[in-house]
């Protein structure tokens, strides 16, 4: 089911577009990046390929448009995690989305909003996926990271490898980093988008699975305990 939402975050009101296919093994949430909407080609190419692999996408824009004109917000990371921060509680209380487990997918500045956000929520927060990322700008809350995180850079964006590898070594949950050879900051490059939602999809699908095994295996651990004690 597709539908166009209205969220409600701190006074303002942010408009979004919630895809929930049948039977949606968990939710992604997006996080675009500066100078970007979440309506780019980018954004809903990725958001079509994971709803094609049955997990629930949200897209929403992190500011209004008179927000947006001021360019010093786009790189407002504490304004820009409260609005991820925000938009997953608005998830976590929706009849739609309440029962699925929630990932992270950030690009450019939006992945530094999904890392502080993961940080802010601890293990809610299933996976992480960063696009062409700036994690750096997350700051010390590196450390506080619970979620298994995945950087994908491209092998042309010198700058961003650099950024990324030197996050990397700070973070302490799951990690791994990918570089998709010749793919520039954009991944504009012929099948670079491909890749980048084909390690998205195994990633977030790989992750709500085991965290499922995870409660399923608690579950019957209890149910057994509870045969002995009687």
């Amino acid at each position: 089911m597709d539908s166009e939402v209205k969220i409600r975050i701190g006074g303002e009101t942010l408009d979004g577009s919630l895809a929930v296919p049948d039977g949606a093994v968990g939710l992604v949430i997006f996080a675009h990046g500066s100078g970007s909407g979440r309506m780019s080609p980018r954004n809903t190419y990725i958001v079509e390929e994971l709803n094609n692999a049955g997990l629930a996408t949200l897209l929403f824009d992190l500011m209004t448009e008179e927000e947006d004109r001021v360019y010093e917000n786009r790189f407002d990371i504490e304004l820009l995690t409260d609005r991820l921060v925000g938009a997953t509680k608005w998830c976590m209380d929706n009849a739609m989305t309440a029962d699925l487990k929630i990932g992270y997918f950030g690009s450019s500045t939006g992945a530094a909003a999904a890392l502080s956000a993961s940080a802010y929520y601890g293990t809610k927060i299933k996976a992480v996926v960063s696009r062409g990322g700036r994690p750096d700008l997350t700051g010390d809350e590196l450390d506080l990271i619970e979620s298994p995180t995945l950087l994908i850079v491209g092998g042309e964006d010198k700058e961003i490898i650099v950024l990324n590898r030197q996050a990397y070594s700070h973070m302490g949950s799951e990690k791994k980093m990918e570089i998709i050879p010749g793919a520039t900051h954009l991944f504009e490059e012929e099948g670079a988008l491909e890749r980048v939602a084909d390690l998205a999809i195994n990633w977030f699908i790989g992750h709500f699975a085991l965290e499922e095994k995870t409660l399923t295996s608690q579950i019957k651990q209890q149910v057994a305990t509870v045969g002995k004690e009687n």
